[in-house]
This record gives structure tokens, sequence and C-alpha cells, in this order.
């Protein structure tokens, strides 16, 4: 006998991918970002900027025509949860006291965000600190829709306690915290990336960077046991990076090579396409997030966006006239 569930399922799985293709973000040719200002959001790793700077090349050489637009406001020690250890420095800042204005001042139509790494603040499990996380994405994503935006969530990069024995804490250690890591801290992070996964059911795209993560780290390491993509076991390095890119670049649409991590850096850096979206990226970055402000110690001096746009419109020239030559 036919299930009576069947027919509520099917409705839902409907209602779902309705949501997918009428959202703003989506594009009929598979490039969530094509022809669409996309604000990207993180933590210290989306400020060191070469993810970003990775994927903008991917978008260049495979879209060429897509028009895509990124600006990339990543910022260190960020969280979405509003959570601090007590060790640190100074009291992390959340991303939610800049939401707003980044939303205004940039004007996104779409919004790349990832959080998490330092949501756990390298602590043990906690529901109190999960539930923090989870009212964090669930503010982020009211937000981003008020404002007419799509959200891309992206879960976090895993930690990796290998290369960095000596810091890492027990369970039973009295202090936890950036300087002594909770040893187990990436089930943590496994947990929050399962809280971002379950947004898909509201229709918001979430990218499993975690899990893509771990997937390849386990499989370099089965043949390099010393292998690791993040040598103080949170930033990634070089392939770390380019790793993430390929992740990302999947999840909205793009096709990147596979292969070889280390011999795709090279190809990129030997292509004269790649500095001047290196230096654009770069340029964009460090005017905008000054120009839309945060609170963290001194601001962060820079040229005004105005100056700095101007700058990156001839850089986009040169760029664009290189892929078309090239491609």
């Amino acid at each position: 006998m036919r299930s009576p569930l069947l027919p509520v399922l099917s409705f839902s799985l409907v209602a779902i991918l309705i949501g997918l293709l009428t959202s703003p973000g989506f594009s009929a040719t598979g490039n969530l970002l094509a022809g669409r200002r996309t604000l990207v959001l993180g933590d210290s790793i989306t400020q060191d900027g070469r993810y970003v700077t990775f994927l903008e090349y991917y978008l260049h050489r495979l879209a060429p025509d897509s028009k895509a637009d990124l600006i990339s406001i990543g910022l260190g020690s960020e969280t979405v949860s509003g959570l601090s250890e007590p060790g640190h420095p100074f009291p992390r800042p959340n991303a939610l006291d800049r939401l707003g204005q980044a939303l205004k001042s940039v004007k996104p139509q779409v919004v790349l965000a990832c959080y998490g790494m330092n949501d756990g603040i390298y602590h043990p499990p906690s529901p109190e600190r999960l539930a923090a996380y989870d009212a964090g994405l669930g503010k982020l994503i009211q937000q981003v829709r008020a404002a007419g935006a799509s959200l891309v969530l992206i879960t976090p990069p895993v930690f990796d306690p290998v290369p960095i024995a000596p810091r890492i804490a027990p369970a039973d250690a009295r202090v936890f915290g950036y300087q002594a890591i909770y040893a187990h801290y990436d089930d943590v992070l496994t947990t929050f990336a399962g809280s971002a996964l379950s947004h898909r059911q509201e229709g918001i795209v979430v990218i499993d960077l975690h899990g893509a993560m771990a997937a390849e780290l386990a499989t370099r390491r089965s043949a390099e046991p010393h292998f690791t993509f993040s040598p103080d076991g949170i930033h990634p390095g070089e392939q770390g990076h380019l790793l993430i890119a390929r992740v990302l670049a999947r999840g909205i649409g793009l096709t990147p090579p596979d292969g070889d991590l280390a011999k795709e850096l090279e190809r990129i850096k030997a292509d004269p396409l790649f500095p001047l979206v290196r230096d654009r990226r770069a340029l964009r970055s460090e005017a905008w997030l000054a120009f839309v402000g945060y609170t963290r110690g001194p601001v962060i001096k820079s040229a005004s966006v105005t100056a700095a746009e101007a700058v990156a419109a001839r850089l986009q020239t040169e760029i664009e006239a290189l892929a078309a030559k090239s491609n």
C-alpha cells in the first residue's frame, strides 16, 4: 500500500526546490554568483584572503563572462555566536555587530559566510555554546534575508591537532582557549557543521567545507602520516586555501580542476592573470573592511573606498582583457 507520507514528502521537496530556484542568489547557468555582488564574511581564515583570491581566479578562468563581484571583509577572531574565552587578549568581535552596516554599505545580492572555528572558543562540547552558534546563524539568516540578499553558509574548516600536539588540552584540563585547545575540538566543529547543514531545509544554500576538508585530509594522511593543511592546527596554508576555493567553486556551480593541489598551485601562480586577481582582491578587502568598520582595538587605516574602487576598476579591465585573450 502506498504510504500516506509520500505526497507530503514530495510536496516538501518541491517546495525546497522552488525556494532555491527563485532565490535571488540562484543563477539559471548554475553559477550562484553570476552577475551579482557578493559579500564574503568570516574570521581570520577569510581575512587571510587566499581562498577568496583562488575563488575569484576560478571565476575569471572558468566563467569569464559571469560578471561576479566579490568583496571580502573577513575579520580575525570573529564569531557569529558572540562568545569569547576568558584568556583571549580582547573580547572576540561578533559578526552581527557589523552585519547591518556591511549590508548597508556593500549592498550585496549574495552573502557568503564561514563561521564556527572560533565559536566553540576551543573548549569541549557544550549545549550552551552550540545554542549560541545556532542562534547566531539564525540572526545572520534573518538579517541577510531582510536586506533582500541570498545567504550561502559555509561549514567551518577542520581543526587538526596533529601538528600542535604540545598545545592541545585533554577533556579534564582546567583551562581551554586558543592557546590550550581541546584535543578533540574538531568534534565540536563537526557538530557546528551539522547545525549549519540543517538550514538547507529552509532553502539556504550550505556548502559543506568541513566534510570535504576532513575527507581530503584523511586521504592525504593515509599516504603521508604527518601531512597537514593547517600547520598551527587552525589556519590553512596555501594548499588548504586552494582546497577551500575548490570546494566553494563546486558549491556555487563551477567545475574546478581535480588532482594534485601542489601542482595546481604552481600552475595558477605561473598564470599572469593570478597576481592581478590577487592584488585587486587584497586592495578591496582592506578598503572595505575599514569602511564598513568594526570594534577591535585601533581601526585599520586605509585609502578611501572610492580611491580603492578606481584602482580596482582599472585592474578589472586588465583582468577581463587577459582572461578573454587566454581563454
